[in-house]
């Protein structure tokens, strides 16, 4: 299994990304697919995840201003991040996860930064 996230990068305060996560070696459409984000210092976090059916679950500060969504098609899944704000800097992980007692799959993280 192979996770690719991109799509980080450095964005003044209220400002927008869009990270995508493309998946390979995986039943994609099977799996639940996750972003996760730790920031210095901190513990790793949830931020939003998607099931395998489309359902969606934010971290509760979160939701209003983040979007998940998923293109089967593509194996891709993506974190459409909006009104950024500096506490929001942080490595932004993919995860894959086929059920609750299977192993979580990560990428290798890509970094947003932003600034005030």
């Amino acid at each position: 299994v192979q996770l690719v996230e991109s799509g980080g990068g450095l964005v003044q305060a209220g400002g927008s990304l869009r990270l995508a996560c493309a998946a390979s070696g995986l039943a994609f459409g099977s799996y639940a697919m996750g972003w996760h984000r730790q920031a210095p210092d901190k513990e790793r976090e949830l931020v939003a995840q998607i099931s395998s059916s489309g359902s969606t679950y934010y971290a509760g500060s979160l939701k209003g201003r983040f979007t998940i969504s998923r293109d089967n098609a593509k194996n891709t899944v993506y974190l459409q991040m909006n009104s950024l704000k500096p506490e929001d800097t942080a490595v932004y992980y993919c995860a894959a996860r086929y059920s609750s007692f299977t192993t979580r799959y990560w990428g290798q993280g890509t970094q947003v930064t932003v600034s005030s």
